[in-house]
């Protein structure tokens, strides 16, 4: 099965290192957040990688263009201003009329893939996509008036999910996507909410993006004392 890999934007908001690197470039524990990525998927025995290409994407091209383990990986340049549901959409030949799983190159997880492939399998739709609790920046608070009812440190947000990534689609989703100037998130999969086709598999272990600087020097303190995604 192949595996999609978005590695094409511009990260502004980890500028501290993407003026000079692609985000799915910046280290963690000495290895591209972007290795890990694809190290963590080996691990279940996918390694059929497609890397989307835009962004400064010839780094990504020099560093992944050696063996890397039996890894299978196809580098794509996919165009530096396309937006990710026009990565995918530039794919589809090469996904051809294969089921395929995406993720995006910058977060990191312990989701268990058999566990997604089978909950796909099983109810047969579109689209599933991972859902995850967000983790709260700061403290949480919930008033009565002026009255203090809870206080949670940094505690997980109890109720809502976000998208985290790690998806699973199948061929008709490209057909949902317009081209280059079309968002993933947007019109494709609002479209396949509509249609009954987008399921959530919930998961509730570990999850972080990378999206700033923060986050970066979290993952780095997390991956020294033990990377939950290195071991499953």
């Amino acid at each position: 099965m192949k595996i999609i890999l978005l590695a094409g934007g511009f990260g502004t908001r980890l500028s501290e290192y993407t003026d000079t690197i692609p985000k799915p470039m910046v280290e963690i524990g000495g290895k591209p957040i972007l290795w890990h990525i694809m190290n963590f998927y080996a691990q279940y025995n996918y390694k059929n990688f497609i890397v989307a290409l835009g962004y400064k994407g010839e780094i990504i091209r020099k560093y992944f263009s050696k063996k890397i383990n039996d890894w299978k990986i196809d580098l794509v340049d996919t165009g530096e201003k396309t937006m990710t549901g026009g990565r995918v959409k530039r794919l589809q030949k090469i996904i051809g009329n294969e089921t395929c799983m995406l993720t995006y190159g910058d977060g990191l997880s312990d989701i268990n893939l058999n566990l997604l492939m089978k909950f796909h399998k099983k109810h047969g739709k579109m689209v599933t996509v991972s859902a995850v609790h967000p983790p709260a920046r700061f403290g949480a608070i919930k008033l009565n008036g002026d009255k203090v009812v809870t206080f949670k440190e940094k505690s997980h947000i109890e109720q809502g999910w976000i998208n985290g990534g790690f998806f699973v689609l199948e061929p008709s989703f490209f057909n949902l996507i317009e081209g280059d100037k079309t968002y993933l998130e947007r019109e494709p999969l609002e479209q396949a909410v509509n249609e009954g086709e987008l399921f959530a598999y919930k998961h509730t272990g570990f999850w972080k993006c990378m999206d700033m600087k923060r986050d970066k020097d979290e993952l780095e303190s997390i991956y020294q004392n033990g990377a939950p995604w290195l071991s499953k």
